[in-house]
């Protein structure tokens, strides 16, 4: 059985506090390896939910280097609601990983809905947008700030080297 391989990503809602930013990146490095890609700061305006955070709210995108495979991904959003708890109470920061392969961004939370498919007992994924006739196309369901374009350079900038790296020969690879 073949099993899907992607680049981990990490979508993190903060306050826009860079400490806080810098302390979140170098826990996540250590837990999930090097990052690649680290996108702007994007104003985060959706919704009320994430208050507790803070207020102005902003986005930020990590992305891993080396391919994982898909059945990482309940482990990892486990160790994202581990920073998240020990980020302050309330939780200064949200962490939401997932993977992005050739043809969809997969998303891991912690609620149910009826799109998303369980992946352990408390937690569920999501194919949050999909690659359809070279863009990103959002579903229904889809977060709103999802639904806008603001994300997509810096996601096909990591789609990019998601079929680069599938794509070089394993022998170059190891050079």
């Amino acid at each position: 059985m073949k099993v899907m391989k992607g680049k981990l990503v990490a979508g993190v809602l903060y306050d826009g506090e860079i400490s806080l930013w810098d302390w979140a990146v170098q826990e996540m490095s250590r837990l999930w390896g090097e990052v690649q890609r680290i996108s702007d700061m994007y104003p985060f305006t959706c919704t009320n939910y994430y208050k507790e955070i803070g207020d102005p709210l902003f986005r930020r995108f990590l992305s891993f280097k080396n391919l994982s495979e898909g059945n990482i991904l309940a482990k990892r959003k486990i160790q994202a609601i581990a920073l998240e708890q020990r980020s302050g109470t309330p939780r200064k920061i949200n962490i939401d990983p997932g993977l992005l392969d050739g043809a969809r961004l997969i998303l891991a939370s912690t609620k149910d809905r009826a799109q998303r498919i369980p992946i352990s007992e408390t937690l569920y994924a999501e194919v949050t947008l999909r690659y359809k006739k070279k863009r990103w196309t959002p579903f229904d369901y889809t977060f709103p700030d999802f639904q806008e374009t603001t994300y997509y350079p810096f996601l096909e900038k990591i789609r990019t080297d998601v079929l680069e790296e599938i794509h070089t020969p394993k022998e170059e690879k190891h050079k």
